[in-house]
């Protein structure tokens, strides 16, 4: 389903909410698929069935998934989901440290921004 990054200084509990928060939004996968249960996709990327429930958990308080009891969790529609405040700040503070790091790699501002519009536009859904 997706790789984790061992040598990352995210958490893997963090990684397996962005992996499937991307495999959401980009729509690989679709409103009303079941997610592999908590036991199977942990298997499947060698991690404690633990991480991916707290995973799983934290996408539900999110609006990215749901669950039924007894049958599983599975893909919310997103049409409405928006991060909350925190998430956004968090986020672009990371994309400005991200950004900082190019330019103290001695890119240009130019140089910069165009390594940054490259990232962008590869992971421009391909419905958009």
């Amino acid at each position: 389903m997706f790789q984790l990054d061992l040598k990352s200084r995210k958490s893997i509990y963090e990684q397996v909410i962005d992996n499937l928060k991307e495999l959401i939004m980009t729509r690989v996968l679709s409103t009303d698929e079941k997610l592999p249960s908590v036991r199977e996709l942990s298997k499947e990327i060698t991690v404690n069935p633990n991480t991916v429930q707290k995973a799983y958990r934290e996408l539900e308080r999110q609006g990215y998934v749901y669950t039924t009891s007894g049958v599983g969790t599975f893909v919310a529609d997103i049409g409405g989901v928006r991060p909350d405040t925190k998430e956004l700040e968090l986020a672009k503070a990371n994309l400005d440290d991200d950004f900082r790091q190019l330019l103290y790699l001695g890119l240009s501002f130019e140089e910069a921004k165009q390594v940054a519009l490259g990232i962008i536009d590869e992971r421009r859904p391909a419905n958009d």
